[in-house]
């Protein structure tokens, strides 16, 4: 076995595209909807904030998830900022690591009427679907804010850049 101080994949995928998008890096957010047997999250780092009148989210997510398939049935959902403490969920709720019993399982969540909130999370905001299409091998998911709560700003944010989980160095 060989031990390597790169990414193990950098040279396998030479998309252009993905490797633009990889040095862009991003906050990573779950998202969550529905409530007990229908619950589903997804880990989301493809989004953006639209300000208006209205103010909402973009994001980009995988077309066969739960999540999407819930939010779509029930129209509502809850993004919650995650912290570097949170980045096994993340991985969790990504499918990319063990989640014995489930992710909901691998931390505290309480009900709000748009879905499940992560007890910890100081950032977040309840939202409702306005549109979801398709967009290359994803799904735009459009979705207003309804309500959000601001948190302290002395938390480490997770973000995700390259493929790796980092946090700020201020």
């Amino acid at each position: 076995m060989t031990i390597h101080s790169g990414h193990p994949f950098a040279e396998a995928d030479p998309d252009p595209a993905r490797r633009f998008r990889g040095r862009l890096g991003g906050g990573v957010t779950l998202w969550t909807t529905g409530e007990g047997a229908t619950r589903a999250g997804l880990t989301v780092t493809s989004l953006m904030v639209a300000l208006g009148p209205r103010p909402g989210l973009l994001a980009l997510v995988d077309p066969d998830s739960d999540l999407l398939a819930e939010l779509r049935d029930n129209g509502r959902g809850v993004v919650q900022l995650l912290t570097w403490a949170d980045r096994q969920l993340a991985e969790a709720f990504a499918g990319t690591a063990p989640a014995p019993g489930g992710p909901f399982r691998q931390a505290e969540f309480v009900g709000t009427p748009a879905g499940p909130l992560l007890a910890s999370a100081t950032t977040h905001a309840q939202v409702s679907l306005v549109d979801a299409r398709e967009v290359g091998w994803s799904v735009e998911v459009q979705v207003a804010l309804d309500e959000v709560t601001i948190g302290a700003d002395d938390v480490s944010p997770l973000l995700h850049r390259r493929g790796r989980y980092r946090t700020l160095a201020e």
